[in-house]
């Protein structure tokens, strides 16, 4: 196995830690100490992504592997933490239904077009909705109390679900004729 494919799996591993932390109950731990330390592990496992994507194109160790479990091990770390937050009473319960549902129908409309030999890579949405979301996700897991940085976590929640939609509508756009195909 190589480097890349072995970072992907640590940001897998880390998604437990990381829940564990996220959802460590304050007689055990306090509260501050139990985010920061979730933060820590959040932004490891996310600078993991940009990591081993950097390695595997530039030391041309691309493998089918990593090109199915990296954008997976993403999709996992993201919605782990994206579910306590509604756990935490933090997040509307909708905003998470719809972006996990959008990570679901990218994922299933991927498998339809795998079978048909066409490789759906992430677009630019996709990438900036990605980017978004970890930063989201970052004020949320900290979830300081102040009023400026709940206007930052309220515009990063709802810029989170604006480019989630815009996403999906980008990738069905562009690839509209492999939905035709597969629908006859």
């Amino acid at each position: 196995m190589n480097l890349p494919n072995k970072l992907t799996l640590a940001r897998v591993c880390a998604i437990p830690v990381f829940l564990i932390f996220m959802l460590m109950p304050e007689s055990v731990m306090p509260v501050m100490t139990s985010r920061i330390i979730s933060l820590v592990i959040f932004i490891a496992a996310a600078l993991t992504d940009t990591l081993d994507g950097y390695i595997a194109r530039s030391r041309n160790l691309v493998t089918d592997f990593g090109k199915f479990m990296d954008p997976l091990a993403d999709k996992l770390l993201v919605i782990s933490a994206m579910i306590c937050f509604v756990e935490r009473n933090t997040v509307p319960a909708y905003i998470i239904i719809i972006i996990v549902a959008r990570e679901f129908a990218i994922s299933g409309f991927r498998l339809v077009a795998a079978e048909k030999k066409v490789v759906i890579a992430a677009s630019m949405w996709g990438k900036v909705k990605t980017v978004v979301q970890m930063v989201f996700c970052g004020f949320f897991i900290v979830d300081l109390d102040v009023a400026a940085i709940n206007v930052i976590e309220q515009i990063l929640m709802y810029a989170a679900l604006v480019l989630t939609i815009v996403s999906l509508i980008d990738y069905f756009v562009k690839n509209k004729h492999i939905i035709a195909e597969a629908t006859k």
